[in-house]
């Protein structure tokens, strides 16, 4: 097979399916180690991270051998042809070491000015999340559906999510709290499914920060196809990582961006 035989979402998919099957002989095994990657606090890391960017490197460099790759396990590949894949194998680490079903592999493809296509695959549920050119959808054991976000105007009536508490400085502890003030519901601990639920219409708001390029593109192109918006916390791009706010819909975006940027 040469890399001229799958299209762009093939390939993605095909990158998914070599992270899945190397990563789920790892999950909830009681042998599995983490290695803490910070001096002070806790960012783990596992032989299945690792052995998951890697085979997702092998598979590209069959079918991509001119592009280039980023990565969140090993330094970057340059590539001559001005596109970059950007991979997470497993965007949650600390759930997956916990053994909860809400870690995910990310797999975007960028060319500079943001990823034009995206996936959120969760292999242990069998749930993958697509988005790109004239696509959005998911597949799972509920068979293939279309994605398209809510369409919630009111914060409260919105459903938020972020993935820690903490959210990250005492500054934006504070504007995300303005935000959870106002809406319905409000959730913690999903990583990347929260993105995945947002892009299938079950939840309206994402908010997070500290984020890298890694942890974003696959949630932007795949929301985006959606229907949805994913912006920093001033509007305007993420794509290289930070400050993320995502949401179902532009009255929502606006109303949360009032108020994460509110003044006293």
């Amino acid at each position: 097979m040469t890399q001229t035989d799958l299209s762009d979402m093939q390939v993605a998919h095909k990158l998914a399916d070599a992270a899945g099957q190397v990563i789920l002989p790892y999950f909830r095994s009681r042998d599995l180690g983490a290695e803490n990657k910070l001096s002070e606090g806790f960012d783990p890391v596992t032989v299945a991270d690792r052995a998951a960017e890697e085979a997702m490197r092998t598979v590209l460099a069959e079918l991509r051998p001119k592009d280039g790759v980023l990565g969140e396990e090993f330094p970057p590949k340059a590539g001559t042809s001005g596109r970059t894949w950007v991979l997470d194998p497993i965007d949650g680490t600390r759930g997956f070491i916990s053994g909860t079903p809400t870690w995910g592999v990310l797999i975007a493809l960028s060319e500079g000015e943001g990823p034009i296509l995206g996936v959120i695959d969760q292999p242990y549920t069998g749930e993958r999340f697509s988005g790109g050119a004239e696509l959005a959808e998911m597949t799972g054991p509920l068979g293939r559906r279309g994605l398209q976000t809510r369409a919630t105007q009111g914060l409260g009536e919105a459903i938020l999510f972020s993935t820690f508490p903490e959210v990250g400085t005492e500054e934006e502890r504070a504007a995300f709290e303005r935000v959870a003030a106002e809406v319905k519901l409000t959730r913690y601990g999903m990583d990347c499914y929260a993105y995945a639920l947002l892009a299938a219409g079950q939840i309206d708001l994402v908010i997070e920060a500290g984020l890298n390029a890694y942890d974003i593109q696959a949630p932007i192109a795949v929301i985006e196809a959606a229907g949805g918006l994913v912006t920093d916390w001033q509007g305007g791009a993420v794509h290289e990582g930070g400050r993320a706010l995502a949401a179902a819909s532009p009255e929502l975006h606006a109303a949360a961006l009032q108020l994460l940027n509110w003044q006293y």
